[in-house]
């Protein structure tokens, strides 16, 4: 098993530049985002108004499912959010699923790569909190009803990054850890129902982290936009 798998919290450095550690984890988010690009590339060779292909019409299912749940999830119009959404729900199916390749673990089960993804959807609520609000507005929001419960709604903000980052981090991290205790033990045939588990463990997950990431976006543009 790789460092990863043997220590979440240590990692492989696979080169060093200067304080910047390039780690194992590192890489294969570099690999998953270019495999993403690669196949956006490809995808987007194969668009055709005219004649759409089975490709482009999956595609297309797709989306039109993942707008759906935004507009039953958020109750508002999705398109203004379907890009961050549909790139964080892309990103993180693909990275769970890479470990599903022989000798590659997932970047998802590394807790810094969750922590990142975290802050991103913090981020986010923020920008779309600020833009609806305006900046006083918005931080004034933490003091309602009453500046008492200002450091409940702090700490509220904060526990949100932590439990989206250790639920994804321990239910992928799980995954690896009984896929190589049994793939050691019982070799190559035994583990792929485990391997299918692994599989929907992966989209369950991403649906889950791209759900809460919507339930929180939501909130902020609706209770900002409320009060305009």
């Amino acid at each position: 098993p790789s460092a990863m798998t043997t220590n979440p919290f240590l990692h492989e450095v696979l080169l060093q530049l200067g304080p910047l550690a390039i780690t194992t984890p590192v890489v294969t988010t570099w690999g998953v985002m270019l495999a993403l690009v690669l196949g956006a590339a490809w995808l987007r060779s194969r668009l055709s108004v005219r004649t759409p292909g089975r490709v482009q019409a999956l595609v297309e299912t797709a989306f039109e499912l993942v707008q759906s749940e935004m507009r039953s999830t958020m109750h508002t119009d999705p398109a203004p959010f379907l890009p961050m959404i549909a790139t964080l729900f892309i990103f993180i199916l693909t990275a769970n699923l890479s470990g599903l390749i022989p000798g590659v673990d997932p970047p998802t089960a590394a807790l810094e790569t969750d922590l990142v993804l975290a802050l991103a959807v913090f981020a986010a609520v923020l920008g779309w909190g600020i833009r609806r609000r305006g900046l006083w507005g918005y931080l004034r929001s933490y003091a309602q009803p009453s500046l008492l419960v200002l450091p409940l709604n702090l700490i509220e903000a904060l526990t949100r990054i932590v439990s989206m980052s250790v639920r994804l981090f321990g239910n992928i991290m799980s995954g690896v850890v009984i896929s190589t205790v049994v793939l050691g033990l019982a070799g190559l045939i035994v583990p792929v129902p485990f391997m299918a588990l692994e599989l929907l463990t992966g989209l369950i997950q991403a649906y889950i982290f791209t759900v809460l990431a919507m339930v929180f976006i939501a909130a902020a543009a609706s209770e900002s936009s409320e009060t305009e």
